[in-house]
């Protein structure tokens, strides 16, 4: 369900926009393409830092909205592509995802990992 055009894209440097719901509205954070890992099981893994209110929106309602792209990848229209995820997601602290997350970025507390539910190609 991972298009590869999207693989593709993740080699690229760009920014990764989430779009969450929580009690108090919507909120969005970014981060880049470059922390984003695609699982075998076609799970998508981000390293979470800071994110305490995605982190909470998340609890709240477990569907996201993610945007990324990148201007080096051809697209339907000519240079640049970009996509939309839709999908569910959890925080995990502890397991195999966050093992791999934690071992490639010192940094993170956390990973978000997304089940998606549709991967569109917006450009």
């Amino acid at each position: 369900m991972i298009p590869e055009k999207l693989t593709e894209v993740l080699k690229h440097d760009g920014v990764v926009a989430i779009a969450t719901l929580g009690q108090d509205g919507p909120h969005m954070v970014n981060t880049w393409n470059s922390y984003v890992r695609v699982t075998d099981a076609e799970r998508i893994l981000i390293p979470v830092g800071y994110m305490h209110r995605t982190e909470q929106n998340i609890a709240f309602n477990n569907q996201v909205l993610i945007t990324l792209g990148s201007r080096k990848v051809t697209g339907n229209m000519g240079p640049g592509t970009g996509f939309l995820i839709k999908g569910s997601a959890s925080i995990e602290t502890s397991g195999p995802d966050f093992d791999a997350t934690k071992a490639t970025f010192a940094w993170a507390r956390a990973v978000m990992a997304v089940t998606a539910n549709s991967i569109q190609q917006t450009l």
